[in-house]
């Protein structure tokens, strides 16, 4: 039963743009299965499904992983984060990525497949990833981990606060 839900799932997520959890139940219910909310979810997350933008600029669900071999999922993952980040930086115990708009949720599964040394968890929103640490060090050298492991141009960007003229603080580049 489930062998068979994971290969409609897929095969739904492949020809369609689905966008909610909740659509792609519907769409199990009128193949005729019965699912619930939770099912659907814990069926996105065994298949690896992931959201991305959808040319229409909505979001849709995509397969992260298709039985591809560990090297080539890393290569996959390696490209799309050197496709997706736009910006890092670190902030105390956070590493922040930021991405393309509706693509930090890949990334996020990205970062959290390449197994990041210290990392306690991560958190995606739209453009946004934020990978917490235990320690300040960590998200500098994680930083560095991951540019060696996506061989991408990212840097550690140095910040200073400053007061503007109206009291409000900015922040620009260290020199």
């Amino acid at each position: 039963m489930k062998n068979n839900r994971h290969k409609l799932i897929l095969e739904l997520v492949t020809q369609r743009n689905i966008e909610t959890q909740e659509e792609l139940a519907q769409l199990l219910k009128e193949q005729g299965l019965k699912v619930t909310q939770a099912t659907v979810s814990r069926d996105i997350r065994e298949l690896n499904l992931t959201k991305v933008s959808a040319e229409n600029g909505k979001q849709k669900y995509i397969v992260l992983d298709n039985g591809v071999s560990t090297a080539g999922r890393m290569n996959r993952y390696a490209r799309l984060l050197n496709d997706a980040i736009l910006s890092a930086d670190t902030a105390k115990n956070l590493l922040i990525l930021r991405t393309s708009p509706g693509l930090a949720s890949a990334v996020g599964a990205a970062v959290d497949a390449l197994g990041l040394t210290a990392a306690v968890g991560s958190l995606a929103g739209d453009d946004t990833v934020f990978c917490a640490f235990k320690e300040d060090e960590d998200a500098v050298t994680a930083l560095q981990e991951l540019q060696q492991k996506i061989s991408t141009g990212l840097e550690v960007k140095k910040t200073r606060r400053r007061r503007s003229a109206a009291g409000t603080a900015d922040i620009e580049p260290a020199e």
